[in-house]
């Protein structure tokens, strides 16, 4: 599997009655496929995953894999425990998705051996191609990592964790034991602020929270990594390091704010579930500014780049 350019993870809205909005979805990912992402991310951690029931995380998926074009692939989240996880993966195959990524095992912390094995018994089942997604209480080491890779059905490992050293060996380790083709991507949040430093060990994609609710923006930021030095410095500076600190202020805030921040743009996408908790007026306001701020730097470099 080859993929490119901007990796999008939309959110899930809810209507006021608390249930999963599929019309607001599909308006959602119209909006942010115009700006052509490289792959949709339904279901996953932005799309609070976490607090939908297994139905539920079908019903987005399905609503992904109808409004996404042929050519961008669909990936649906799954992960928790195994038996959730296994019919997660079910679930969305039947519902269109093209691949799996899979987050880490509910709470527990698990050996090695035990990650592995969470991988494989998860592959083994599955009719989709998996990315798992290291963070949390699932960092591999490089012998496990190399482990993980040779799993048929595994294509991707996606990094939550930022220690370059660690990914840098489990790159090359991997490349040298299955072949280049396998995927790496950087999965921290408000990945752009280290997009850079990924490219240095050889990971050049990249998930991007802010492709949800300011993709002009993002896409932007991600053609000027290819050699706009000063647009990239402005935006990181203008736009990226701040939401960074507003996100820091708040556990729960890389998703309420990109909530938030969609909402702000014109398109209810309703609260977020519990136990996260939405932004506060004040945080509202300062997020509103930073989308203006963002919009502004990009529409300011339009001319130049064009």
């Amino acid at each position: 599997m080859k993929l490119d350019r901007v990796l999008f993870f939309p959110v899930t809205p809810f209507d006021a009655r608390g249930a999963v909005d599929t019309e607001v979805l599909a308006e959602h990912l119209r909006r942010s496929l115009a700006h052509r992402p490289g792959a949709v991310f339904a279901a996953c951690g932005t799309g609070e995953v976490h607090a939908l029931s297994v139905a539920e995380q079908a019903t987005v998926v399905a609503t992904a894999a109808a409004v996404t074009p042929e050519d961008i692939p669909v990936f649906a989240g799954a992960g928790g425990p195994l038996p959730t996880a296994r019919e997660q993966v079910r679930g969305a195959a039947d519902a269109g998705a093209q691949a799996i990524l899979l987050l880490p095992p509910y709470l527990v912390n698990a050996p090695q051996r035990g990650l592995v094995d969470y991988v494989r018994t998860v592959a083994e089942s599955s009719p989709l191609p998996i990315v798992f997604y290291q963070r949390g209480n699932a960092v591999l080491t490089v012998d496990s990592a190399v482990e993980v890779a040779r799993i048929p059905n595994v294509v991707g490992i996606k990094d939550g964790v930022g220690d370059l050293d660690r990914l840098h060996a489990i790159v090359l380790a991997v490349r040298d034991a299955v072949g280049e083709d396998f995927l790496f991507f950087n999965g921290l949040p408000t990945a752009e602020l280290t997009a850079g430093a990924y490219r240095g060990i050889g990971v050049d994609l990249y998930s991007s929270a802010a492709f949800a609710f300011v993709p002009e923006v993002s896409a932007a930021f991600h053609a000027a990594l290819g050699g706009d030095e000063d647009l990239v410095s402005r935006l990181l500076t203008g736009f990226y390091q701040p939401l960074a600190a507003l996100r820091d202020t708040t556990p729960g805030y890389a998703v309420a704010l990109v909530k938030a921040g969609q909402t702000l743009r014109g398109l209810d996408v309703g609260p977020v579930r519990p136990p996260l908790v939405p932004p506060t007026e004040e945080d509202l306001r300062t997020l509103s500014e930073l989308i203006d701020t963002g919009l502004g730097i990009v529409g300011a470099a339009s001319p130049a780049r064009s």
